[in-house]
């Protein structure tokens, strides 16, 4: 694979709560985009079936309408839907970074999926910690998504949303050597004028500087608010559509500079974002500021990380070390007693 290739970045309003028409128009949008000459086509975060933007409006008894929906709704890992992604990905030879509400038993978690250009599922990985209200609705990530895969066009990593404003699990992504980077934002209007951290001035900054700190190009793809979607949650409601207004799609792709690669499609339009990359213009970013490299300070500061997936029920075979760290326990309670 050359290092010079076409990226896309999808900034689209999701089939809000209906997981069927997100994956027909998402189809859609990844023929598009590889017609188009594009071998990456990134989504944003839970596209699939749309940020549960309701969960900002109101009190939890007015949220439960949309509660059930939105579960039934989440794609789940095997599906039939996730195999038409698969098959879209194949026929049209692109690779695609999905965000979704991924469902698993009978949890959801905010999840990034990312299909090579022969379908296969080569990271799937959930958001560490949803932020705020999100953990009215997802589950936690843990160590073992932090993770960067090297692919046919290189090294790919994704992140979601204030995940960037996380220091040092985007130091776990530098670390690893990562050449393009998916950071999935949902609508960037949320709060508008009143809560200028959820902007896109803000957030774009935070996808504007990992370009940077990572000496990594960044695709952002960002998703929007349509008047059918604000109708559904705030059914005329004026002050709810206050902070939630129409638009929001504040797409953008970076290069290791910091600097922007395509030009802005409209807050309140639907429409693919295209960047010619070339992966040379890394080799100039890092021998500037390599972060975790020459540019890191080993004997004053170092990141630990735990990479081992974690999981609430661990087979007494498979807990390595068990016996001896309850015998320990057990030991020092003893000796406290006495």
């Amino acid at each position: 694979m050359s290092t010079q290739f076409k990226v896309a970045a999808v900034q689209a309003a999701p089939c809000f709560l209906d997981l069927d028409a997100g994956i027909d128009k998402a189809i859609g949008l990844i023929e598009e985009a590889a017609k188009n000459g594009a071998h990456l086509i990134a989504f944003s975060e839970t596209w699939l079936p749309g940020y549960p933007n309701h969960i900002w409006l109101g009190p939890v008894a007015w949220q439960m309408q949309f509660v059930g929906r939105y579960f039934d709704n989440s794609i789940e890992a095997g599906s039939e839907q996730e195999a038409r992604l698969a098959k879209a990905c194949r026929d049209n030879n692109i690779q695609l970074s999905m965000g979704c509400s991924e469902r698993a038993g009978g949890s959801l978690y905010i999840a990034q999926w990312h299909f090579d250009e022969t379908g296969e599922v080569v990271n799937r990985r959930r958001k560490l910690k949803p932020t705020h209200v999100e953990r009215t609705v997802y589950g936690e990530g843990d160590g073992s998504d932090l993770n960067v895969v090297q692919t046919k066009i290189g090294r790919v990593g994704q992140l979601a949303c204030w995940e960037h404003l996380q220091p040092l699990s985007k130091y776990a992504m530098y670390a690893q050597d990562e050449q393009i980077h998916i950071a999935a934002w949902p609508n960037l209007h949320l709060y508008k004028d009143m809560a200028y951290a959820l902007g896109p001035q803000v957030n774009n900054g935070a996808s504007m500087l990992y370009a940077v700190e990572g000496s990594c190009f960044v695709v952002a793809p960002c998703s929007l608010v349509t008047k059918e979607i604000q109708d559904m949650l705030c059914d005329g409601n004026k002050d709810m559509e206050a902070m939630l207004p129409v638009g929001g799609g504040h797409t953008r792709i970076f290069a290791p500079d910091g600097s922007e690669l395509a030009e802005h499609i409209p807050h309140d339009h639907e429409g693919i974002m295209y960047a010619d990359i070339n992966l040379h213009m890394i080799g100039y970013a890092k021998n500037a500021a390599d972060p975790a490299g020459h540019y890191a300070k080993r004997d004053s500061t170092r990141l630990l990380i735990n990479r081992n997936k974690q999981s609430a029920v661990v087979n007494f075979d498979d807990a390595s070390g068990l016996e001896e760290v309850v015998e320990q326990r057990s030991a020092a309670i003893e000796t406290a007693a006495e």
